[in-house]
């Protein structure tokens, strides 16, 4: 079996529920010329990340044309080595993650197996999910309860995840927050916990926009108040010193991973124990081949493993297929103001049920794409030369 051909489409996911950004997800399509074919993902929001992801893969396109599918792991070592010399991390991960996922698609349908089941079999029936993505909209603390309740509760979750900081964009650049403003994001917190009970999990999101004193204060605000279980990327994620002075003083526990890049930048942290929990992304990070391998590599340190997923529905799909085949599983991110997209580009709905999802047991990653509606989609009206 060989590529014949690689299609990228980056398309408007119309997620709506007002959305701060507009979102792009950028989808692959690798065919084979035994009529084969296997779908990856390679998204990156926001700021049109999807677009440099998805010109990247459209740089290897020539080079891919012509290789075995089968031969996963050489593909994946010769792709991420040919762009060292312009950094082998961010865009060239992506397109390595996009172009990886597909080919184990493509293997799973050629074997008549699902994912997981090449990843030495499943440890549990379904993937238990966090929410994320229910309080588009929000302000007021009433707000946040309000969403919490009527939205969260229902679908059965029992953890969720928000970001009460996120219009104060300039975090980003200072690293702090106002007296005022720490105090809205605290009523937020504590407006949610009130809303979903004493034993219902609650994760922030830093984002990676604080300083070190704000991290610190901040985090153990949070927790003193809601007793929220952990504090994500409290600090920049380039910096893993500031993530070394910030970790003994706070008092959740931390998850940082959703901006790192293969298994060699996870080695420092978990040498160094800065984290309680790793969470890569599978379009980012290097795709099925290396989400399994730093899972493994977390697995050595007894670190959980909890995958970021706030992108398309490849994305959910393939980072459930890996979490399906390892051990040392703690959940799924999950968006919930994405599942009406999902709808559009997937052929049968996802299996979302009681705060968890159940994968199909059909061969590859058990989805099938609707091509018409990812064509509809399409915002890349430049790219057809290079297609």
């Amino acid at each position: 079996m060989k590529i014949s051909d690689v299609k990228v489409y980056t398309v408007d996911a119309d997620i709506g529920r007002g959305s701060r950004h507009p979102r792009q997800w950028t989808f692959v399509r690798i065919d084979t010329d035994e009529g084969i074919t296997g779908w990856g993902e390679a998204s990156s929001y926001p700021n049109n990340g999807s677009f440099l992801a998805g010109l990247a893969i459209l740089a290897q396109r020539e080079w891919l044309i012509g290789q075995d599918p089968a031969r996963i792991e050489p593909i994946w070592h010769q792709m991420f080595r040919r762009y060292t010399s312009v950094g082998a991390k961010g865009a060239t991960t992506a397109a390595v993650s996009g172009v990886d996922i597909a080919l184990w698609d493509i293997r799973g349908k050629a074997l008549g197996l699902p994912v997981y089941e090449l990843l030495g079999g499943k440890f549990r029936d379904d993937i238990d999910l966090y929410a994320n993505g229910w309080f588009s909209g929000c302000a007021t603390p009433e707000d946040y309860a309000r969403a919490a309740r009527e939205r969260v509760l229902p679908a059965g979750h029992t953890a969720l995840k928000f970001d009460p900081f996120f219009e104060w964009e300039d975090g980003y650049v200072a690293g702090g927050l106002s007296g005022r403003e720490a105090r809205i994001s605290t009523d937020r917190v504590l407006a949610v916990r009130e809303a979903v009970g004493p034993d219902h999990e609650i994760l922030i999101d830093g984002h990676g926009r604080f300083n070190v004193p704000t991290a610190v204060e901040l985090a153990n605000r949070l927790y003193d108040a809601a007793r929220i279980s952990w504090f994500e990327e409290p600090v920049p994620p380039e910096s893993y010193s500031a993530l070394a002075v910030v970790r003994p003083h706070i008092r959740p526990r931390i998850s940082v991973g959703e901006r790192l890049f293969t298994r060699f930048d996870f080695v420092p942290v978990l040498e160094a124990k800065l984290t309680d929990y790793v969470m890569p992304d599978i379009c980012l990070a290097g795709g099925i081949t290396e989400m399994r391998k730093i899972a493994n590599l977390a697995e050595s340190y007894h670190v959980p493993f909890s995958p970021h997923d706030a992108q398309g529905p490849i994305q959910i799909v393939s980072g459930a297929q890996v979490c399906m085949a390892i051990p040392n599983f703690y959940r799924l991110e999950h968006s919930m103001d994405a599942i009406p997209a999902y709808r559009r580009f997937v052929s049968s709905p996802l299996d979302f049920h009681d705060g968890k999802i159940t994968l199909s047991s059909a061969p590859g990653l058990g989805i099938e794409m609707n091509v018409d509606a990812i064509e509809a989609a399409a915002v890349h009206p430049e790219w057809p030369g290079l297609l």
